[in-house]
């Protein structure tokens, strides 16, 4: 692999692709960090500035200098309209305008460790129809405790089998790293704009098209939470809606009768969801509420059948798999990892989450 800077180099062998929109108070931190990695090979950094109206394309100016001074090519895009078109449309056109046979997503309020373009090239090299992830360090440290415990401790099989959980992709987008040649057959991102979660959508796609899911399994990004962040436009309906229908398209067809593992609130607003023929698969609810229980089932009162669908509420113990899971994992002080770990099931094939 060439050295930085060498003018005999061909295209860039990594692009790093930089969205920005408002990134002031944290962009100087970010560049630095792209200034910083420790890989040897050649390296561009691809900026698109979505309409900011502070002070990010001085910043942006002053970090061109810089880079290129140090053999990293900057390239800049952007527009001056009065309203940003989104993160998608900023994703795609930073990744157009940008040459490297690989492609390393950063979020301009995110930070790289020195090691992340290096260590997540190795392992793309190694799965090129993957997209490649890391653990991070979440900045503030005590910001969303319970995601960033997940996002970081996945097993390498849950990579793919959590993808249905309201946590989202399972490697999550501002540690992605992937091939050109991959993100092309996969993309590109929806340009939807505000409320439109863009990773999501990739993220389904990538699985629909074969994709694999690879975690680097050290800390490489320091992923900030803070109220201005994109994520928080999207609205928790939305991400529903696609995630149920992920479940019917992608796992739901295989399993002739199935049972939901939650008779409460949870439970009944995925049988709800449920198109008319998958909620006709659903053989029964159940739970560790001996109230629940002692009802025996559950009413469906907004169908249109007659009569309207009873499903029985059964103890966990006396119902069948496989499970859809509508518990939340890790409230519930252990209790119910112990009742599910006392069955002996296989996680995707026997049960999957969904909470």
């Amino acid at each position: 692999m060439r050295a930085r800077g060498d003018p005999a180099a061909a295209a860039p062998h990594v692009s790093v692709i930089l969205p920005v929109h408002n990134a002031e108070p944290w962009l100087n931190e970010c560049l630095e960090s792209v200034l910083q990695q420790d890989f040897e090979g050649s390296m561009e950094l691809s900026v698109f500035n979505d309409a900011s109206k502070d002070k990010s394309m001085t910043i942006i100016e002053k970090w061109k200098v810089k880079l290129e001074g140090s053999g990293i090519p900057v390239v800049i895009g952007g527009h001056a309209s009065p309203s940003p078109r989104g993160v998608g449309y900023s994703k795609n056109q930073a990744v157009a305008q940008s040459s490297g046979s690989y492609l390393c997503f950063l979020d301009s309020d995110d930070v790289m460790m020195p090691q992340r373009v290096r260590l997540q090239l190795e392992a793309a090299a190694r799965h090129p129809t993957s997209i490649i992830g890391c653990q991070v360090r979440r900045e503030p440290p005590d910001s969303t405790e319970r995601y960033t415990r997940w996002i970081n401790q996945l097993a390498s099989d849950q990579l793919l089998t959590q993808v249905f959980t309201s946590n989202g992709p399972t490697v999550i987008m501002p540690t992605w790293f992937c091939s050109r040649a991959w993100f092309s057959h996969v993309g590109p991102f929806d340009e939807g704009g505000q409320g439109v979660p863009e990773d999501l959508l990739f993220f389904y796609n990538h699985l629909r098209k074969g994709g694999g899911v690879v975690r680097v399994d050290q800390s490489l990004l320091l992923y900030r939470y803070h109220p201005n962040a994109a994520t928080h436009s999207v609205l928790e309906t939305t991400i529903w809606t696609h995630r149920v229908r992920f479940l019917e398209e992608r796992v739901l067809p295989h399993w002739a009768a199935f049972t939901i593992w939650n008779a409460g609130r949870q439970g009944r607003r995925l049988y709800r969801s449920l198109t008319a023929g998958t909620r006709r698969k659903v053989v029964a609810f159940c739970d560790v509420d001996e109230n629940k229980i002692r009802k025996g089932f559950y009413c469906h009162e907004d169908s249109q059948e007659r009569p309207k669908p009873r499903v029985p509420i059964l103890h966990f113990r006396a119902a069948q798999p496989p499970f859809v899971i509508c518990v939340k994992l890790d409230l519930t002080g252990g209790a119910f990892e112990d009742n599910l770990r006392s069955l002996h099931l296989q996680e995707g094939r026997d049960f999957l989450h969904f909470s």
